[in-house]
């Protein structure tokens, strides 16, 4: 016979849970995160999302950015 997956096992007491709110941080969960890991040889000129953001965010300007010709002699 299966175990049903959301049963708890009987050495749980709810009893003993108190403050505890369903759903307390499903608002957050909603909101998505995103989290990117960074190679170590990234992370160790980044040091903090500010950083990696303003990178790139110079990185976005610059593509947009037309070529330039270069002067040839």
């Amino acid at each position: 016979m299966k175990k049903r997956i959301d049963e708890l096992r009987p050495e749980y007491d709810l009893s003993q849970l108190k403050g505890c709110v369903r759903g307390k941080h499903a608002n957050l969960a909603k909101q998505g995160t995103n989290i990117i890991l960074l190679a170590s040889d990234v992370a160790e000129v980044f040091h903090d999302d500010a950083s990696v953001n303003e990178a790139l965010r110079t990185l976005i300007r610059l593509s947009k950015q037309k070529p330039q010709k270069l002067a040839v002699a």
